[in-house]
């Protein structure tokens, strides 16, 4: 079933789950033990994030070397596991950074011989060490061009033309919206066209980046609807969990965290004391939204499942 059919025909819990593969080296069974204490609230589907390579420094006979390395491969494989064991279907994050269009096609086809229809994608994150995105040497720069991709996959035409009796793939796709604007965008009215360009190419739904006020959201639909981008628009939601959120979360995401949020956290002695407030205040948060309408609530779960069980079972 894709997404838009979920949201359409959703009769068990209002809430999705997004999850982080686990780190290169560690088993999946770490994220096993996650998935095992959220599918008790039934979710219609799973979200797998992917990760592009990173550039670090290694220390090599006394001199910092560059090294690119890859920390959480295995979105395809993750994905496909989740369904085969949890009977639920599965969102892969499909991203620009990192990959070339024939890398992208080949682990579009895998999802598709896997029978994964459902994709959530993104440009992706810049180098974590300039802040930069740059694209792999015949890589897309941005997901309006992976979404077209995706669309000529969907009407059987592929990267070689020589491809004899192409069968076309059946993708659902959805994609990223910020509610605030893309921290590199330059003004959000910029910003919501080439969402909209997104959804004109072929996108079926939006999911939002994590917000804190529920107002930034509501206009952010109003924004999109006088525009004609009328695809359902997803909430993403996240608690705070430390008292360093308050900055970090900003300076990552280029969001805003309400005064009273910043206040409450200010207040908190510790950081158990902000995982509670977290919990109440993400737990607001998405009773007010499926209150209003909201289609969905999707949780960032940062493979971390203690504090959106608590979530889940308020809601």
């Amino acid at each position: 079933m894709t997404i838009p059919e979920h949201l359409n025909n959703l009769k068990g819990s209002p809430i999705s789950f997004e999850l982080l593969p686990p780190v290169k080296g560690s088993s999946i069974n770490t994220i096993f033990a996650t998935l095992d204490q959220l599918m008790e609230f039934a979710p219609p589907y799973i979200n797998i994030t992917y990760h592009r390579e990173e550039l670090t420094y290694q220390n090599v006979d006394g001199k910092n070397v560059p090294a690119i390395l890859r920390k959480r491969p295995g979105t395809v494989s993750i994905a496909a596991a989740i369904q085969g064991k949890y009977k639920v279907d599965v969102v892969p994050h499909i991203i620009c950074g990192g990959f070339s269009q024939h890398e992208t096609e080949d682990a579009l086809i895998d999802l598709d011989f896997l029978g994964i229809r459902n994709l959530l994608v993104l440009r992706g994150d810049g180098d974590k060490l300039s802040g930069k995105f740059e694209p792999k040497p015949n890589g897309h720069q941005y997901a309006v061009d992976l979404v077209r991709q995706i669309m000529n996959m969907n009407k059987g035409i592929y990267l070689e033309k020589y491809v004899e009796h192409p069968s076309p793939t059946n993708f659902s796709v959805g994609v990223a919206g910020y509610p605030e604007k893309h921290k590199e965008s330059s003004n959000p009215d910029i910003d919501l066209q080439h969402l909209k360009q997104k959804v004109d190419a072929g996108a079926e739904y939006i999911v939002t980046q994590m917000f804190f006020d529920n107002q930034v959201y509501y206009n952010f639909v109003d924004r999109c609807r006088k525009i004609g981008i009328n695809v359902p628009i997803i909430p993403g939601l996240k608690p705070v969990a430390t008292k360093s959120h308050g900055t970090i979360l900003p300076e990552t995401f280029g969001l805003t965290i309400p005064s009273d949020l910043l206040n409450g956290i200010d207040k908190c002695t510790d950081n158990k004391q902000v995982w509670q407030l977290g919990i109440e205040w993400c737990t607001a948060q998405a009773k007010d939204l499926l209150a209003n309408g909201a289609p969905l609530i999707h949780l960032y779960t940062m493979s971390r499942a203690q504090n959106i069980v608590e979530i889940a079972k308020r809601l």
